[in-house]
Formats: structure tokens, C-alpha cells, sequence
């Protein structure tokens, strides 16, 4: 069988499919960085101009297979096609755009340590409770794990109603698919960091 005939197979025809433009617009993009023509891409893939040109058009949706060849030739990876931000790799987050949640008493502040506009497998946060300030949570999506280090002060971390004290320095680790809490015990504020491992990624 030819390329072409097996590129065609490959295809589906994709009418305004939210998918099939993500892949649009990030080859486009990646396409760019790189500083490849379409030609220079079919070159180095072996995926023919004319494919390229209508995925990028976001008149067909690749195959894996397709889409395989055109990431090795760009050197990234398949996950890139398919992020939903213009992602190069690197991103600063200045802290006045960081995403916060606040008690309504204000005694506990939750700040993403990263950009909060898509879903992820991993996050991470920095918390700051008030002196004698707590926080509940009644469990995450099964099998979520979280990784907390206290950078000041001390908190009490209870987990299904067992507690344990973690000063400045110490890490807990834990799934946090069971009722937590945090609470600190001291008068002064206490700053920790926390990882949220989920089980698979949130959409």
C-alpha cells in the first residue's frame, strides 16, 4: 500500500472537532518554532505535504501512527499536539497571577504553584494558615496522593482521625482520598507546600 493510501485510511474528516483544532493549532505553532516549511517537515517525517496541510488546516485528524512521525520530526512529544495552552516548554508564573483559594474566614490560603488553565496529573500548592487556623477536606478523587513539607512554623495534619505534628522541615505523605485536615497549633503563621498526586489526570 502507498504512503498516501495509508494516510487517507489514517483520516477521519473532522468538522469543527475541538480536538482536531488543538492539533491544528499546535503543529501550526510547533511548525513555526522550528522555522520548517511544509516541505521541510514532509521531508523529515515522511508524512506527504498535502497530510500535513490538512491537519494543520484542521481538515482531517491524524492517526497516532501520522501524528508519531510528525512529533519525532519535531522533535516533541505527542502530548504537545494536544495541550489545550501555547506551551513552549517554559513558563513563569508571577505571584499576582497566581490562582488563590480563600477561607471564608481568611485563616487559610491555597496558591497553585502553577498554571491553573488546564488539567494535570500533578499539582502543587502553597498553603498559609493564621496563627490557630484550620482547614478540612472530606477526600479527593480516589487513589490522590498528597506530598506536604512545612517551610515555617508547624502544623497538625490529621488523616482519618490519626495525627500526626510536622514542624518545619518534615514531609507527610499520604492519600488524601480519605478526610484531612490541616490545623495550626501555634499563634504565628505557618507556610507548607503541597503536591496532589492524582491517580489519572483531571479533565
Amino acid at each position: 500500500m502507498d504512503h498516501h493510501g495509508e494516510e487517507s485510511q489514517a483520516l477521519e474528516t473532522a468538522s469543527a472537532d475541538p480536538i482536531c483544532t488543538r492539533v491544528a493549532g499546535n503543529l501550526l505553532r510547533l511548525r513555526g518554532k522550528r522555522q520548517l516549511s511544509l516541505d521541510g517537515l514532509a521531508r523529515l517525517s515522511g508524512v506527504s505535504r498535502a497530510m500535513l496541510a490538512q491537519i494543520e488546516s484542521g481538515r482531517s485528524v491524524p492517526s497516532i501512527k501520522v501524528l508519531n512521525k510528525i512529533a519525532q520530526a519535531l522533535k516533541v512529544s505527542i502530548a504537545a499536539f494536544l495541550d489545550a495552552r501555547d506551551f513552549t516548554g517554559v513558563a513563569l508564573l508571577p505571584v499576582q497571577h497566581s490562582k488563590r483559594l480563600v477561607s471564608a474566614d481568611g485563616g487559610f490560603v491555597s496558591r497553585a504553584l502553577f498554571p491553573f488553565d488546564v488539567s494535570r496529573q500533578v499539582e502543587f500548592y502553597e498553603l498559609r494558615l493564621a496563627g490557630l487556623a484550620a482547614e478540612t477536606s472530606s477526600g479527593h478523587a480516589p487513589g490522590t496522593q498528597e506530598n506536604l513539607v512545612v517551610a515555617q512554623g508547624v502544623l497538625e495534619v490529621t488523616v482519618n482521625e490519626e495525627r500526626f505534628l510536622v514542624g518545619t522541615g518534615d514531609s507527610l505523605l499520604f492519600y488524601a482520598d480519605q478526610p484531612h485536615g490541616y490545623r495550626n497549633p501555634a499563634a504565628t503563621e505557618a507556610v507548607a507546600y503541597l503536591v496532589s498526586i492524582y491517580a489519572e489526570r483531571l479533565d
